[in-house]
């Protein structure tokens, strides 16, 4: 039967009272209870005399011992081994002092000395009993007006996993209800966690959705890597069935996220370990200075924003030619960081004009330049276009941030400047060729990172992938053994930050990327979050490399050769040699031939520039 709302909201209002009068009757009860046990039930009257001569210092010394331990407080229904163990420590401590204090005050003639150890038992009975049964009450028999829950298989029997059965034990609002585990760890298969058993390996879930009507999978794994969460989800190819998964636990910690299992993101499927910065190091060029990003609204530069206005900069000043993507990230910010001054230009880093107009009003310290366009068969089709913004315009703002004496430039860069065969890779080149010509005659400290594919940005396959899930397919991929690199946008862009505290002047610093992961891999696992099955529920069509793109990427980083950093992620790369005047004059020319739109002649230019460029179109 339902419980009125009237008394369970009397109960929670004078909670603390009546959990201190059931302690008060307790601590009586088992007295008296003993001196029955210790006389089998037919105790003589004289012995009445003695419970009431000694029980104001009974009452006395257990009160003061079980508030001292905290026994009246707590959250019955969290009880543990913990409680438990303070119950054991409060009522010995007080048995010990009522011993002593019987001796001293009345001494042990007419006293059972066996009634102590018999109330000791009794009382510590009570008093934890009440506890677990609370808690075993609200676990087991759950009242029946509760919302309903969904049958849940929780993938991994550790911590994590143990974590979530519990969560959903104590909390009915969750929605879920653990039938079981399943571990790839031989000794846990068959065993029972507080009651639930593991049901098996991580290959037999598709066999055990279906024996047991599973409704929902929970990833409970949150320290596995990348291949560990993919391997796994290659068994939850099961249509219909919805996958969580339990974030990491410094997330929680961090107070990021509840201890509750969310949807899968695309940055899980990584498992990549968490990127530690020194924030001291980044503070010393960030804190109360005027920081310019361009390409402010994009993946990158939005988060970009996001980690620099941590650090407590002076001014942040969005620069983008997408008013759209300002206009959001302003919402977000107004929102959030309220604190943060920070001011709006939209425009092109092309235009020379604007950038005088904004270096000398709002005078930055630090720029970090993240426009660019970056995507490589568009930019095989738009030579000219490539020119203009990742050349022509990163030319502009180095000489600008030199002229009005900015004092850190960070440049992004990418992975397709290793030995380009694209446009877009061999662009990118040239603009850091440019920094690092800058960087040898300037006071500004120019530095140029190089990372792989980020993984949900905008330019990324995973939103492509999503919108042809969301159409019922096809998912088009360009060859079955195409692989990248891929790293979240938070972390891409903390990496980026910590390795603008690191450079001194020139430096091209790689990001550790890991290791290459193959597209279809991807693909197959984002059709398994949506509860399809790829082959089945999704096609998938092979529509062949496009101009300019590689089947594989080139290994960013030279064992023999680039230069570990005080950070584990970070690298050095060796800077070629190149002749700066020769630099410069080659790239008056494509600017001229960018002007006349002669994709053909840049592409041969740009071949004098880059010698390892490799056309593929």
């Amino acid at each position: 039967m339902k419980v009125p709302q009237w008394i369970k909201d009397l109960m929670h209002q004078h909670r603390r009272v009546i959990i201190f009068l059931l302690h008060f009757c307790f601590i009586i009860c088992s007295y008296i209870i003993a001196f029955y046990v210790r006389f089998d039930l037919r105790m003589d009257k004289n012995y009445y005399l003695v419970i009431m001569r000694t029980i104001p210092l009974l009452l006395f010394i257990k009160v003061a011992i079980f508030y001292y331990y905290g026994l009246f407080s707590g959250l019955w229904r969290y009880v543990s081994i913990e409680d438990l163990w303070q119950i054991l420590k409060a009522n010995t401590i007080a048995t010990i002092l009522l011993g002593l204090s019987i001796l001293y005050y009345h001494g042990f003639m007419g006293y059972p000395r066996s009634v102590i150890i018999i109330d000791w038992f009794i009382c510590t009975a009570l008093v934890s009993g009440v506890r677990f049964i609370t808690r075993l009450y609200r676990e087991k028999y759950k009242p029946a007006y509760l919302q309903k829950t969904k049958r849940s298989l929780v993938i991994g029997a550790g911590q994590a996993g143990i974590l979530i059965l519990k969560e959903c034990r104590n909390n009915p609002n969750t929605g879920y209800e653990v039938v079981g585990f399943v571990d790839d760890d031989k000794f846990k298969v068959g065993q029972k966690i507080y009651g639930v058993k593991v049901l098996g390996y991580s290959k037999d879930i598709p066999r055990l959705v279906e024996q047991y009507n599973i409704e929902e999978l929970i990833l409970a794994i949150p320290s596995a890597k990348g291949e560990v969460v993919r391997k796994i989800l290659h068994y939850c190819e099961i249509k219909g069935i919805n996958i969580k998964i339990v974030p990491k636990f410094d997330q929680i910690i961090k107070g990021n996220l509840e201890l509750k299992p969310r949807q899968v993101k695309p940055e899980d499927l990584l498992g990549r370990e968490i990127v530690r910065v020194n924030e001291i190091e980044i503070n010393s060029y960030i804190k109360n200075k005027r920081v310019l990003v361009t390409g402010a609204g994009g993946s990158i530069g939005s988060e970009l924003c996001r980690q620099i206005v941590r650090f407590n900069p002076k001014e942040v000043i969005l620069f983008d030619h997408n008013e759209n993507d300002v206009y959001f990230l302003v919402v977000e910010f107004k929102t959030k960081y309220p604190a943060v001054n920070f001011k709006t230009i939209i425009g092109d880093i092309k235009d020379i004009g604007l950038l005088k107009y904004t270096f000398s009003k709002y005078q930055p310290q630090v720029i970090f330049h993240a426009a660019a366009h970056k995507h490589v068969p568009l930019m095989e089709e738009n030579p000219p276009a490539a020119v203009k913004n990742n050349i022509i315009g990163t030319r502009n703002l180095i000489y600008a941030a030199d002229h009005y004496k900015v004092e850190r430039f960070v440049l992004i860069s990418t992975d397709k400047a290793v030995h380009p065969t694209s446009v877009m890779g061999a662009t990118k080149r040239i603009a850091e060729m440019v920094l690092q010509s800058k960087a040898k005659v300037s006071r500004t400290k120019y530095i140029a990172v190089r990372f792989g594919n980020v993984l949900g940005s905008d330019g990324s396959v995973v939103p492509l992938f999503k919108k042809q899930i969301d159409e019922g397919g096809p998912i088009t991929i360009t060859h079955p053994e195409a692989r990248r690199y891929f790293m979240s946008i938070p972390e891409a862009a903390q990496l980026v930050i910590q390795a603008g505290a690191l450079g001194n002047g020139g430096e091209i610093f790689i990001l550790d990327m890991g290791e290459q992961i193959k597209i279809v891999d991807i693909a197959r696992d984002l059709v398994t979050l949506s509860g399809l099955s790829i082959g089945k529920d999704i096609a998938v069509e092979y529509i062949g490399l496009r101009p300019g793109e590689k089947l594989y990427e080139e290994i960013l980083l030279d064992a023999e050769k680039d230069k570990v950093t005080k950070h584990n992620k970070i690298y050095i790369t060796q800077p070629k040699e190149f002749d700066a005047g020769r630099l410069r004059r080659n790239i008056k020319e494509l600017e001229r031939l960018a002007e006349l739109m002669d994709g053909d002649k840049i592409k041969e230019k740009i071949k004098d520039l880059v010698p390892t460029y490799k056309n593929t179109a």
